[in-house]
């Protein structure tokens, strides 16, 4: 049994004598105070470097920030497409670094499906099926992800009101599997939302009905959906067998499923024929759909969480080693 090993830290003896503890024998727990104290030991005295460090940081945060604004506001395909290859990226070389190779799979997994529903989403001329093809794969992937992203968060709940001794969990296990589940229906979740949204931009110019940044090019019918392209059977009234459909505030008709996939995998708020603003607590008017648009919501502000906080405290790091500051 490892004997219980305790440093007073004081001066440079106290240093001497954490350096010279040997942790081989030592727990877990003693090894994590050992390294804790010695830790504090290296920075004593450098209380003037660490509240520069701090400083640098906050005004490292402001001004990315408000680039990142301006850059959103004036060049929003260029930062999209940025955001979207770091989103993509980063973890990779985390995964890779540190050895996670079940994400590794998941993410190869979905990358190959994902770059073949690209490919589909940005052929010319578009094939009839493929805006279905894209809004299903994406909409599988979103659920999937929400789900996740529900069962993570109620796993993490659970061990920090200890119900998971009920069933002879260690918390530590227990909060792992949280976590992870929350990670993984987070990050894929936010992930393909940017992908939906660049397919349907890329789908939608094509049909002609839309244009991110000007006049459609083809004149929109009553009978015609402008996500899709593909003609309407089903009068708004009507009750259809397979799919319903549906006309927002600006009278301008859609499939049901077209246009939810528009709105909330492809992350549009507006109408894809003349840009008129989408009210989305008329369209989920049923209480049950509406967390679908915090969850879409939270996944936007995580977007800049996951892709731009990597590079905002390399950046910080690179300064403080510029400027010597350890």
């Amino acid at each position: 049994m490892a004997a219980v090993v305790e440093v007073e830290v004081g001066g440079a003896a106290g240093e001497r004598d954490l350096e010279e503890v040997d942790l081989s024998d030592l727990s877990p727990e003693e090894r994590w105070r050992i390294e804790h104290a010695r830790m504090h030991a290296k920075h004593r005295g450098h209380e003037a470097m660490h509240a520069e460090m701090v400083l640098i940081l906050i005004a490292t945060l402001v001004v990315a920030q408000l680039l990142l604004v301006q850059w959103k506001q004036r060049h929003p395909r260029s930062y999209n497409m940025v955001t979207l290859f770091q989103m993509w990226v980063v973890p990779l070389y985390f995964t890779v670094k540190l050895h996670w190779w079940r994400f590794l799979v998941i993410w190869v997994l979905f990358s190959t499906v994902t770059a073949f529903v690209t490919f589909r989403a940005t052929r010319k001329p578009l094939v009839q099926t493929t805006p279905r093809l894209v809004y299903k794969w994406f909409l599988l992937i979103y659920k999937i992800s929400y789900a996740t992203g529900i069962v993570g968060y109620m796993a993490v709940m659970f061990t920090l009101f200890g119900i998971n001794l009920l069933f002879r969990v260690k918390p530590e296990d227990a909060m792992d599997f949280g976590i992870s589940l929350l990670f993984y229906g987070l990050y894929y979740g936010v992930l393909e939302r940017d992908f939906a949204e660049m397919c349907a931009d890329y789908m939608a110019s094509t049909i002609g009905f839309y244009s991110a940044s000007g006049m459609p090019t083809k004149h929109l019918s009553d009978s015609v959906c402008a996500v899709c392209g593909q003609q309407i059977f089903v009068d708004v009234n009507e009750e259809g067998i397979i799919e319903n459909t549906y006309r927002l505030s600006c009278n301008h008709v859609f499939h049901e499923f077209c246009i939810r996939g528009w709105c909330i995998v492809g992350k549009k708020q507006t109408c894809p024929y003349c840009k008129e603003k989408v009210d989305l607590k008329r369209m989920f008017s049923n209480p049950w759909e509406r967390p679908h648009v915090m969850y879409g919501q939270l996944l936007d502000w995580l977007r800049y969480l996951v892709a731009w906080q990597p590079v905002i405290i390399g950046l910080v790091q690179g300064i403080n080693y510029t400027l010597g500051l350890e």
